[in-house]
């Protein structure tokens, strides 16, 4: 009972934060909480999320959907179920419709984050097709939940899980700040500004520097020492950690001559390995100037990243963008992310080149 009289406190709390945010207005949005492995709480049909009292938090059987106690509980309980049912380790989820993500989302289907920040927490923002009043095809969303905890749902709005309610309001809010952003950019665009050396702002921004993030374009750069780009087999897919996957990743970063260059830029050296959550296997690679001189099984590396297999493929088939997937909790990182950051450069085009070794 403790327990429920927590999180019905914090629900009322953040749908409060929600509508002093402007994340919600009306009658629109809904929030629930996972009490236990069986029971969640969610608002009741009907209520405004900035005004919301203990009477409006209704208690719902997980496994049956059926309201226990008294209440009528959101039209969308659906979704929220199925997202509880899908992701086991997730505690909330948040669901509004907000102004200028709904806005940018009308004519967009993605959203590419330009600010640092947001590059981390966000990732790429996907969307998914809405054809009704609340969401009944949840196989879409619960595709785009695994390798992000915030989707939107076009002609709709936004939903967003987490480990906590705050953390599923942060992403909700950093992307409504991401879309002004964009509206913002766009505007200034249309600005020609000259710079104090006589260029043009706009193209000056565009140019490559080793502390900007590498394009995907930068994916066709040639290198000195033949083209990593090219596999010995086009189309070849690789056992997830087989040897011959982890020499290809060698071969392909040594190869690179864009990671050479910010390797040797930022002094990268460090010793970075990965794990296999479901057997607790390490695979190891020690950087020197951004090139990998050393590979091995080393459990004392600097930073450890562990996560499950279905994680792994999505980074390896593109799917998820490592740096997202830690922030977001679906990898675990040891050690210090804001030392690792100073690597962010040549870590994102170790990832980009990642993706060149899918695997079966």
């Amino acid at each position: 009972m403790e327990n429920k009289k927590i999180l019905t406190e914090e629900i009322i709390r953040i749908g409060k934060l929600l509508w002093d945010k402007g994340l919600v207005t009306g009658f629109n949005g809904n929030i629930s909480a996972r009490v236990d492995a069986d029971t969640i709480l969610i608002t009741a049909t009907g209520t405004c999320l900035g005004y919301l009292k203990s009477t409006d938090i209704v208690t719902l059987n997980l496994k049956s959907g059926e309201i226990i106690g008294e209440g009528k509980a959101s039209s969308e309980r659906f979704m929220h179920t199925e997202v509880y049912k899908n992701f086991p380790d997730i505690k909330a989820v948040v669901h509004t419709h907000p102004t200028y993500t709904n806005g940018f989302f009308l004519s967009n289907e993605i959203l590419e984050p330009k600010t640092f920040e947001a590059k981390f927490y966000l990732g790429t923002v996907k969307s998914v097709p809405q054809s009704t009043p609340s969401v009944t095809a949840m196989e879409p969303v619960i595709k785009e939940l695994k390798v992000s905890n915030i989707v939107v749902l076009r002609n709709h709005g936004v939903v967003a899980m987490g480990p906590d309610l705050f953390y599923a309001f942060v992403l909700i809010q950093e992307l409504e700040e991401q879309t002004k952003v964009e509206l913002v950019n766009v505007h200034y665009q249309r600005v020609i500004q000259p710079t104090p050396t006589g260029g043009n702002l706009q193209k000056e921004q565009q140019k490559m520097s080793p502390s900007t993030l590498p394009s995907d374009s930068a994916m066709n750069v040639k290198a000195p020492q033949g083209n990593p780009q090219t596999h010995d087999s086009p189309g070849k897919k690789y056992k997830l950690f087989s040897k011959d996957q982890i020499e290809e990743i060698v071969r392909l970063v040594n190869g690179d001559a864009q990671m050479q260059e910010l390797g040797s830029k930022t002094s990268m050296n460090m010793d970075l390995a990965v794990c296999l959550q479901e057997t607790g296997d390490i695979y190891s690679f020690k950087f020197e100037n951004g090139l990998i001189t050393k590979t091995g099984k080393d459990a004392e590396a600097e930073f450890l990243i562990t996560a499950n297999e279905s994680i792994w493929r999505a980074v390896f088939n593109r799917e998820i963008d490592p740096f997202v997937a830690t922030t977001q909790k679906k990898m675990n990182l040891r050690g210090d992310f804001a030392r690792i950051s100073k690597w962010y450069a040549p870590c994102s085009r170790i990832f980009q080149l990642w993706t060149q070794v899918p695997v079966e």
